[in-house]
């Protein structure tokens, strides 16, 4: 097995891993491959047209957030390698936090906070909603989306007759910008904890300048899908994912936190 991926690497990369045990990271549906190593992470992915941006965002935040550090970042063949310092902590999925809502709760809601109080005026990447459609209408026209991922009511009867269907809709009505600093995939199993304190944000792969609703709807969704057993299998009832506009202090704003669920729906 090891053979296998240090052959495969960039000499760069294959210089700081070879002879060192790894595992597989199969948690998420990011389409890379994540290998783990006692003190390191290897992502390998398709190579993007904005991977080396996402790349300088990653080194933007060093010193700012409790990020991994990028070790090296190469392209080759296609193919994209990103090798980065590994964090400590539990994923804020862990039995430990769900068992513990109001704790998780508060948790997620400060790790927002901190994500929002970044300058983002000399940020390296954008990841605004223009973008974000144009690379959501790419999914549709290659027939990229898979719908049995989505929601049971997005598409069908009640819904969105088909994925291009839901893309006129979300061109058709994009909201206004609020933009801060956004993670990008702000999930339970990205945020870790230790001595229930956030350590560390990892899968920052898009990451960017982003309306604060990309991610709150992200982590809303997650703290749901996390409680009612969609992920995992165990309900914990009496959950409710709104608990998580108490702990941040505002309001839900239903109509924004709706559309980037759907826009979601297209990644």
């Amino acid at each position: 097995m090891e053979l296998d991926i240090v052959t495969r690497v960039p000499e760069q990369i294959r210089e700081r891993i070879s002879g060192r045990p790894y595992t597989t990271d199969s948690i998420g549906l990011s389409g890379g491959e994540v290998y783990l190593f006692e003190d390191m992470v290897l992502k390998v992915c398709k190579a993007s047209a904005d991977g080396a941006e996402m790349a300088a965002a990653l080194r933007w935040l060093e010193g700012k957030l409790p990020v991994p550090k990028v070790i090296e970042y190469c392209t080759r063949d296609g193919m994209e390698y990103l090798l980065m310092s590994r964090l400590d902590g539990r994923m804020s999925c862990d039995t430990y936090y769900l068992e513990r809502s109001e704790l998780l709760l508060g948790l997620m809601a400060e790790g927002l906070r901190m994500l929002w109080s970044l300058d983002i005026s000399d940020c390296p990447r954008s990841r605004g909603l223009d973008a974000e459609l144009a690379e959501v209408r790419r999914h549709v026209e290659q027939g990229l989306v898979d719908i049995s991922l989505c929601e049971p009511d997005t598409f069908g009867e009640g819904g969105f007759k088909d994925p291009a269907d839901l893309l006129e809709w979300l061109e058709n009505n994009k909201p206004v910008f609020d933009p801060v600093f956004s993670h990008g995939d702000f999930g339970l199993p990205n945020v870790l904890l230790e001595n229930d304190r956030i350590s560390g944000f990892i899968d920052l792969g898009d990451c960017g300048v982003a309306d604060r609703w990309r991610d709150i709807s992200l982590c809303w969704k997650s703290l749901r899908n996390n409680f009612n057993g969609t992920f995992g299998g165990k309900v914990y009832p009496d959950f409710d994912p709104d608990g998580l506009f108490r702990h941040l202090g505002i309001q839900p704003d239903r109509d924004k936190l709706r559309y980037y669920l759907l826009l979601d729906e297209l990644f």
